[in-house]
């Protein structure tokens, strides 16, 4: 993330800007503009060699007035509290623009989990769930993996707090292994629902996805499954992904002209998304630098790694060719760049839309670990394609209408089903 960029006050400039759209009540702004609930705590873990070393946890509930809190728990070196309210305040509105009855949520812990072992990540991962078992739940707060997290963690956390209140409660977490209470198609949710939603944008330009080119920034699990989809299911090229060496501590662009294969990049990545540089040059690959996918000659350009990353300085190197920017990640692009964007006419898949395929499909994990009746896979996928196709007209039938940004038009969507809430549950 850009130095100069803090997460949560982008989220507040970026709500601030469309509550002046929407006229809203002055009381309302103030409520919305900041979580309703945070948790500060430290998580003493006793480490693989005996000794005791402590964590900073977080967790924030933004908003509940549609449901319970929504949101994953972030393992990073670099997580702040600012980052985590920003997270948290963006799955209030990605719930709302895709009309699931949950609210938003986040929660974090500063920590490398690539420097833990596999037990000692356990005992962190448990630590969390003692510290917060009491304000977590599948009519509270449902937590889920995110940057630095793993299916088997959640399996864990699902674990202590079963242990803690007595009773089997899958519904407490959901992104668990399936045979855990995890929901088949959860692995490429969040990539697929970002491609659905770039299909539906090709049709509204009249694109031929099949004569597209795609960059693609990141390697982790949501731009692995929209590079795959990307490929197989629109039948496009991905020219390039980036990816964080943890090795030598550098970001690098792995392309190639011709179109990568995303399965076999996969096949040589690690765990945390580090592709073997040896194994990609082998194979034909060019390793550029870091910024290298922002300037691509593409016609799709799909930021999927952290805040902030298309910036003042950086959109300027994006390529007159690019037509759409489908946001993968969470607020990689500032209200600076959003400007520049705008004025360009390029057509925005804005995060809280575009990557919302992953918290749908949790949803729906609820729903199965609710009802202990577990759907196929197809079924899973087509219920997504279905909300986020559902979702992405029901935004852009806005920001025709109302003639503003694909940005602004979500945030209207999703701050009215929000404030609409709360007018029925008496909260205003």
């Amino acid at each position: 993330m850009a130095e100069t960029t803090n997460a949560f006050e982008m989220a507040q400039r970026q709500f601030d800007h469309v509550a002046e759209l929407l006229k809203l009540d002055p009381q309302v702004r103030e409520i919305l503009r900041w979580p309703l609930r945070e948790f500060h705590f430290r998580i003493p873990v006793r480490m693989d060699d005996g000794t005791i070393k402590v964590f900073q946890g977080f967790r924030v509930q933004h908003n509940d007035a549609r449901g319970p809190s929504k949101g994953g728990i972030r393992f990073h070196p670099a997580e702040t509290i600012d980052t985590v309210r920003a997270l948290a305040t963006w799955m209030t509105w990605k719930c709302a623009v895709v009309d699931i009855p949950l609210g938003g949520g986040k929660g974090g812990v500063v920590v490398d989990p690539a420097t833990l072992s596999t037990s000692e990540k356990e005992r962190l991962a448990r630590g969390w769930v003692q510290q917060m078992w009491k304000n977590i739940g599948p009519r509270q707060d449902v937590p889920a993996p995110d940057v630095g997290t793993t299916p088997q963690m959640m399996g864990w956390m699902m674990d202590e707090y079963s242990k803690l209140v007595g009773e089997y409660t899958p519904g407490v977490i959901t992104g668990k292994p399936v045979g855990g209470g995890g929901s088949l198609g959860r692995t490429e949710a969040t990539g697929f629902g970002v491609i659905y939603t770039v299909r539906e944008a090709m049709k509204h330009l009249k694109m031929d996805p099949t004569q597209c080119l795609a960059a693609i920034q990141g390697f982790g699990n949501v731009a692995q499954y929209a590079a795959i989809g990307f490929t197989e299911l629109l039948g496009g090229k991905v020219v390039c992904v980036s990816y964080w060496d943890r090795e030598d501590r550098t970001p690098y662009t792995v392309s190639k002209a011709d179109g990568i294969d995303p399965r076999f990049l996969m096949s040589i990545t690690d765990q945390y998304g580090t592709i073997d540089k040896n194994k990609a040059r082998e194979a034909g690959y060019a390793i550029e630098p870091a910024d290298a996918w922002l300037s691509k000659e593409v016609d799709v350009l799909i930021p999927a790694a952290l805040e902030g990353q298309i910036n003042a300085e950086s959109v300027h190197k994006i390529s007159p060719r690019v037509k759409i920017i489908a946001e993968g990640a969470n607020g990689p692009t500032t209200p600076e760049a959003d400007e520049v964007i705008r004025q360009r006419g390029i057509f925005l898949i804005p995060d809280f839309l575009c990557n919302a395929g992953g918290v749908t499909v949790s949803y729906f994990e609820s729903v199965q670990n609710d009802m202990n009746f577990y759907w196929p896979k197809e079924e899973v996928l087509s219920k997504l394609d279905q909300k986020m196709t559902a979702a992405f007209e029901a935004v852009l039938e806005l920001a025709e209408k109302e003639k503003v940004y694909m940005r602004d038009a979500a945030y209207m969507v999703a701050i009215n089903r929000v404030v609409k809430a709360m007018e029925l549950r008496g909260w205003i």
